[in-house]
């Protein structure tokens, strides 16, 4: 996953670039935990699901600008967070450029995301993936052995959720793959105006999307710290309440509607 790093800087916002025109990160100067781009605030749409205090600890794997390590280490502030980064030029640049905070709870590991979930270690509350290279490519982070890994690095009550792009074939066969590792607990948010496609997976448990239940959380939350998820449970009403497809005896999902195909860039 190569491509050099580049920097670039446009209208207060610092963007962190892997030799092409793909963004890998962004970071707004004058608030530097806030989070800048449409998916990665999507991601944190498991913190509507869970207690206050969720998560305990948290599996980063990629860390591009450090977006989602700079607001879980400012706004989670018990959670211990890992994160697994390939380059280590992202890890400098990260620190250099993106705030990336020098801290005890925040551990850095050089290394094999995909390997790194399939060696026996600690359980997770929350596992975040957003791992690309320059040409927009995830490799093995997009595989039926990679999210089967990520299940059982779970914790009880724990949550998968990863950012995929639908601008060429959609993601329906990588919904299919996270679908089959969680026994169908698996859904697709709404597609980002960029075209990213957010998936969440719950180890255990129903999970279930409904916009107004969760507005009342999302409030406290914007409150809290500052991340507004109301685009986002528009977006979902629109499309009515998000379930995960029921199991059936095998523990896959049944088959149902097809879901609207995603939109592309």
């Amino acid at each position: 996953m190569g491509g050099a790093i580049q920097i670039s800087e446009e209208r207060g916002v610092r963007y962190l670039h892997f030799g092409s025109h793909w963004i890998q990160g962004a970071m707004r100067m004058s608030r530097p935990y806030t989070l800048e781009l449409e998916y990665t605030r999507e991601m944190m749409l498991p913190l509507l699901l869970r207690p206050s205090a969720w998560p305990r600890t948290v599996l980063l794997i990629g860390l591009g600008a450090g977006s989602l390590a700079r607001f879980l280490w400012r706004y989670r502030s018990g959670a211990a967070l890992t994160v697994v980064e390939l380059r280590e030029d992202v890890v400098h640049a990260a620190a250099r450029f993106f705030r990336l905070p020098d801290d005890a709870r925040v551990d850095i590991e050089l290394g094999d995301g995909a390997q790194f979930v399939a060696r026996e270690g600690p359980s997770f509350d929350l596992v975040l993936v957003d791992g690309y290279d320059a040409r927009g490519r995830v490799g093995a982070l997009d595989t039926p052995a990679f999210y089967a890994h990520c299940a059982r690095r779970l914790a009880r009550g724990g949550m998968l959720a990863t950012n995929l792009l639908g601008r060429h074939r959609g993601v329906d066969a990588s919904l299919a793959r996270v679908r089959d590792a969680f026994a169908g607990r698996a859904l697709a948010l709404p597609p980002c105006r960029s075209g990213n496609v957010v998936v969440l997976a719950a180890r255990d448990g129903p999970l279930r999307l409904d916009a107004a239940a969760l507005s009342v959380r999302a409030a406290a939350l914007r409150d809290e710290s500052g991340l507004d998820l109301a685009a986002t449970l528009v977006r979902l009403a629109r499309q009515g309440p998000a379930d995960a497809p029921p199991a059936g005896p095998d523990g896959a999902p049944r088959a149902g509607r097809r879901r609207q195909r995603e939109r592309s860039r």
